[in-house]
């Protein structure tokens, strides 16, 4: 009988005690030792101890990207209580809607505005010992937030505890030494689970505070990055600054290109194999659930090109309206569950996914080819009608970011007295017009998909998780054209 696995703060001990010296996180300009790192977590989780944090505790991390946010997941864990990172930017009444859910024993970065649960900062670790601390288990080893498919806040809870497999990034091609780069906000699952990957496999962290394209691909070239993940919307966004200075960057280092979070258009995904090679970009499909996942390499794209990837662990199948398994080639509903006899991967709080005999659906639209390779058409929330007919929002981005000029993209259904709906879109692209952008997508999409009307804007239209609030959009889109 194998030995039990030790939970992630003893693991982040034993390894800061082989090698103290060796670098476990960069974030700002600022590198801390694995040694530094172990040390001012031990404080802080005295520090948290004091305030009342204990086993099973929920502590809501309301931070940025920093060093702070590392150090207050690891306290947390070292008390063997339950991190719950939330986005900094997280508006006060979805926050206020969060914290209802699963109360938490104190909140860090944040207020309250309910004025119900306490609040402190990292600092409160001043003062108290960095000597070890007694081994504790997490009963959850994170809780991540999520509106998901039914737009009403909810929390996911991993299905098991801290005792997390050092081996966890392995199928990812994570190997021992790498130096990962972070570029997703971390309280995003992306962003949370490549941190843990490296925590456990003994990674160099990069840790960008925010995403900024000049400085990301300066790190991975002072830093020799060799393992990361990252989100479409990103990769976008990089492109141009690259192309306008190739020689400034030295992207060789790479060996893993993980993207996923959303789907990729195919200009922008196939970019990124020609300036990498098709053996290092790779993608992920799957819910933060992990009920299912599918991957995909970019050997497999360039025949399948479009796809997500056949199925790696769990079970997916795609079913009509009527509960029926879609042929291949015919889109409907993708349906998830684990395999049969795992343990669950998750348990909601809050509202739950939708299900169909025991098959759950994170609403997104798809199908199957006759190789079992999924690819994904959009989400059943976002697609809308023209006259009758479907149009998909991502069918129209994946057009717009053919487009060398075009940064982001956005495109929703809004309301028409003659078709139902007519698409509408929003873009962010220095020096196009109206007339640019049309000619370009006339080439591209059926007239009843082509947008009615084209707002330009000075933003990125996604977060650095590649998330974007479609239907608040939507709604702010529909609110501007009624004043008028």
């Amino acid at each position: 009988m194998s030995d039990p696995v030790p939970p992630i703060s003893t693991q982040v001990s034993t390894l800061a005690a082989q090698e103290p010296d060796a670098p476990a996180l960069t974030c700002d300009g600022v590198t801390v030792t694995r040694a530094e790192l172990d040390a001012a977590t031990n404080r802080l989780a005295r520090g948290l101890a004091s305030l009342g944090v204990g086993l099973g505790d929920y502590v809501t991390i309301v931070l940025p990207n920093s060093l702070d946010w590392v150090h207050a997941v690891l306290a947390c864990w070292k008390l063997g209580a339950i991190p719950q990172p939330l986005s900094a930017r997280l508006p006060d009444a979805e926050l206020a809607a969060l914290l209802q859910l699963r109360r938490p024993a104190v909140l860090i970065g944040r207020t309250d505005p309910t004025g119900i649960t306490p609040n402190t900062t990292t600092a409160v670790a001043q003062g108290f010992s960095d000597a070890p601390l007694p081994e504790a288990v997490s009963p959850v080893w994170k809780s991540m937030a999520s509106g998901g498919s039914t737009g009403r806040p909810k929390l996911i809870e991993a299905g098991n505890d801290s005792r997390v497999p050092p081996a966890i990034g392995t199928p990812l091609g994570a190997q021992e030494g790498d130096v990962t780069l972070i570029s997703v906000p971390l309280s995003h699952n992306t962003g949370f689970t490549t941190f843990a990957v490296g925590l456990l496999q003994g990674h160099h962290l990069v840790v960008m505070p925010r995403f900024e394209p000049h400085e990301f691909l300066r790190l991975v070239s002072e830093h020799r990055v060799t393992f990361l993940t990252t989100v479409p919307t990103i990769m976008q966004r990089l492109l141009p600054v690259y192309r306008a200075n190739p020689d400034a960057y030295d992207l060789s280092s790479i060996r893993r290109f993980w993207h996923l979070a959303a789907p990729c258009p195919p200009a922008v995904k196939r970019a990124w194999i020609d300036l990498l090679g098709p053996q290092v970009v790779w993608e992920l499909y799957g819910g933060t659930e992990l009920q299912a996942l599918t991957f995909i390499s970019g050997e497999q794209w360039l025949t399948h090109p479009g796809s997500v990837g056949v199925v790696v662990a769990g079970e997916m199948t795609v079913l009509d309206d009527d509960g029926n398994e879609c042929p291949p080639g015919v889109p409907g509903e993708i349906y998830m569950r684990r395999a049969a006899g795992s343990r669950p991967t998750y348990r909601y709080v809050g509202s739950t996914a939708k299900s169909r005999d025991g098959w759950e659906s994170l609403g997104d639209l798809g199908y199957f080819d006759n190789d079992g390779f999924l690819y994904l058409t959009d989400r059943r929330v976002d697609m809308f009608t023209v006259g009758g007919r479907n149009v998909y929002p991502a069918e129209i981005e994946a057009a717009l970011a053919e487009h060398p000029q075009v940064l982001s993209s956005l495109a929703v259904g809004v309301p028409d007295e003659d078709l139902g709906q007519v698409p509408y879109a929003l873009v962010q692209a220095p020096g196009l017009d109206a007339d640019d952008v049309r000619a370009f997508l006339s080439e591209r999409l059926a007239p009843h998909k082509l947008p009615r009307t084209i707002e330009f804007v000075d933003r990125p239209l996604r977060d650095d998780a590649g998330k974007a609030r479609r239907s608040a959009v939507r709604d702010e889109v529909i609110s501007r054209r009624q004043v008028r």
